[in-house]
């Protein structure tokens, strides 16, 4: 049996504005011009930029180096710009950035196709609508329920959970019983106390689902819904607060996890992530059996002993 969120919405999309619709043409001055964004900008070159040790680039340390990473004339330098107009880009002034040349700051940051999609995202935000089902589809509903005894689920653009089946609810009891702002996979892993008992390496995972989520939401990033999750998990989760900062972004990574179950005991799977393309904005997350492996069957069996 496949669940959605309590009291869901029987309207079938919820429109998602892109920050294109309030923020386009901010990096050439247009009228939709956006702080935020800008902002955004900023800290992630100055994050980037902070992390890398000169040798990393082949650049000497030097002495008297009060800045922890690159100087932004180093960046600069190794990018083929000028120090002013980098300097500018850094503080997100409107100015005009070729795709090459945005390229060559990314390779002069060591950023990799991840990052580099996410640079290219913050100085030119998407013209699409997201357009987002506020309720699963029946396919996708069909998907989770053929995927059992595997644990899956289905998020939405901010990683809302929009539906899971009964495997999932055996993994993760408390998904029945939370309710939106909270019913979401981000505020689960990061303020949800029993996730980090449950989620052998948490910090490992956590950190991991953190940098793709930044990467994976570039389109909603300034929406309200956005915003008000960000700040929910500032405040409700100390690890989120100093890590959000740090603009770690990554591409999903297929890879094993292993839980600690209080009644089915130590179970692995392999993490997987489907995106449909009939609805874009919805991914399908499952967790797969490991050939050999019955941690699925147990997760079945026991569950009910805790």
């Amino acid at each position: 049996m496949t669940r959605s969120p309590p009291g869901s919405s029987t309207t079938p999309f919820r429109r998602c504005r892109s920050p294109s619709e309030r923020l386009s043409g901010w990096l050439t001055g247009g009228v939709g011009a956006s702080t935020d964004h800008r902002r955004e900008l900023a800290e992630f070159l100055r994050a980037r930029r902070d992390a890398i040790q000169p040798a990393q680039v082949g650049l000497p340390a030097g002495r008297g180096r009060r800045t922890p990473g690159l100087r932004r004339e180093e960046v600069a330098l190794l990018a083929g710009v000028s120090v002013t107009w980098y300097t500018w880009l850094e503080q997100g002034r409107r100015i005009n950035a070729s795709h090459d040349v945005l390229h060559a700051i990314g390779r002069a940051l060591l950023l990799d196709e991840a990052g580099q999609d996410h640079l290219i995202a913050l100085t030119e935000p998407g013209t699409a609508v997201v357009d987002a089902p506020s309720e699963a589809p029946s396919a996708l509903v069909r998907l989770l329920d053929a995927l059992m005894p595997a644990p899956a689920y289905v998020l939405g653009p901010h990683w809302e959970f929009v539906a899971w089946n009964t495997a999932q609810a055996r993994l993760y009891p408390s998904i029945e019983e939370l309710e939106p702002p909270r019913l979401n996979l981000l505020w689960v892993l990061f303020a949800d106390p029993s996730t980090k008992d449950l989620i052998v390496d948490w910090d490992i995972h956590a950190r991991q689902a953190l940098a793709e989520f930044r990467s994976a939401t570039s389109a909603v990033r300034h929406d309200d819904t956005m915003e008000e999750l960000v700040e929910l998990l500032t405040a409700e989760s100390a690890e989120f607060a100093a890590w959000w900062p740090e603009h770690d972004v990554s591409g999903f990574e297929t890879r094993l996890r292993r839980f600690d179950h209080p009644a089915a005991g130590e179970l692995t799977f392999e993490y997987q992530q489907l995106t449909s393309a009939e609805w874009p904005s919805l991914r399908v997350v499952a967790q797969l059996p490991v050939p050999g492996d019955d941690s699925a069957e147990r997760l079945a069996v026991r569950h009910y002993l805790v």
